[in-house]
């Protein structure tokens, strides 16, 4: 169990870093968080020990968990999602599915996905908010991706990349399952 110093060193550094890499001056965090401009020169020097409900509005300011600004690890957090808990988040009756294997927060929500469409299946999705990015690389079959009503054919091994703010779907118009790798970059809020 840490101690209180160490908790509130961490608790400075992670917000002061997470607070720089969305690029929030102090003024634009305070009234995000709805605390003093004075509090979070406290929080970020180390000065005070903050409430839960302050923490909980920073840490919603940012756009990240509490548990982010109490990590007290001085080095980079390695995190291992082992296969078996990755999480299907949707799937068919034939066997199609989009599986997501892990995500992180910083600077923006970044999600790494496998996806198995077999044939004549496919996955449509709403415009994300603006600034978000995919990337997704054909690892089996032949995929017919949508974007904004034109299709596009991403042949096994290539890879290809989007901004995702307009009306989008990934396709399986052949006769073989297709397997993919997909990434999806959020924006940070603003």
């Amino acid at each position: 169990m840490p101690d209180l110093e160490l908790v509130t060193q961490s608790i400075a550094r992670n917000t002061k870093r997470l607070r720089q890499a969305r690029d929030f001056s102090l003024d634009m965090l305070a009234a995000r968080a709805g605390v003093s401009r004075g509090m979070l020169i406290q929080i970020e020097q180390a000065r005070t020990n903050p409430s839960i409900g302050t923490l909980v509005r920073v840490a919603d300011a940012l756009g990240v968990s509490i548990a982010q600004l109490l990590d007290y690890s001085d080095t980079p957090a390695v995190r291992i999602t082992p296969a078996e808990e990755s999480v299907a988040l949707w799937s068919t009756e034939a066997g199609s599915e989009g599986r997501l294997l892990g995500g992180t927060e910083a600077p923006g929500p970044l999600e790494l996905w496998s996806w198995r469409l077999m044939p004549g299946e496919g996955h449509d999705s709403e415009p994300h908010p603006p600034g978000t990015a995919e990337l997704v690389r054909v690892d089996e079959g032949e995929l017919t991706l949508l974007l904004d009503g034109r299709a596009y054919t991403v042949p096994t091994g290539a890879t290809a990349h989007f901004e995702s703010h307009v009306a989008h779907g990934y396709h399986n118009r052949g006769g073989t399952p297709v397997r993919i790798t997909l990434v999806v970059s959020v924006p940070p809020a603003q």
